[in-house]
């Protein structure tokens, strides 16, 4: 490849994977990432807008990074270069919110989007929370060790269809 990688010569899987690439171990951002991804509306729309960056990196794993532009994305909406149903811009302002600190009215946020759009808005806030990584000890009764149960994320992630 000559000259800058861009967003828009990766198929929309290697974008997802370069965006959780960077985000491992902040689960803000990896909730933001999943969030927009498994909407299903927004990383198609990002990625042909050139709102998502990547770089190279030359890791193990050998695969490109990527970043959202999050600062961008307001300008875009104004522009018209993005756009998306009123549920789906309030799941593209919430991951703002996460990822960015950007703020959301929670109030408008949870009153203008459908069950859908809410069971993914509740796994991102679950998953930004670690819920995925809670665990509590189990004390048998007949005397072995204690065990540590993952018990799962509070709200999971749809399956993707």
């Amino acid at each position: 490849m000559i000259g800058e990688p861009q967003a828009v010569d990766l198929d929309l899987l290697d974008v997802e994977s370069a965006l959780l690439r960077a985000a491992v171990g902040d689960y803000a951002v990896e909730a933001a990432v999943l969030l927009l991804a498994n909407s299903g509306h927004w990383l198609p729309r990002l990625q042909a807008a050139g709102l998502i960056t990547i770089a190279l990196d030359g890791d193990a794993d050998g695969g490109p990074w990527a970043a959202v532009q999050w600062a961008d994305l307001d300008g875009a909406l104004r522009r018209g270069v993005i756009s998306g149903s009123s549920g789906q811009l309030r799941l593209l302002r919430a991951a703002a919110g996460l990822a960015d600190g950007q703020p959301v009215d929670l109030a408008d946020l949870t009153a203008g989007v459908d069950r859908a759009e809410l069971t993914l808005l509740l796994a991102a806030l679950a998953h930004a929370a670690g819920s995925h990584e809670h665990a509590e000890v189990v004390r048998p009764d007949d005397g072995v060790a204690d065990a540590r149960v993952v018990l799962g994320p509070v709200v999971p992630w749809p399956v993707r269809e």
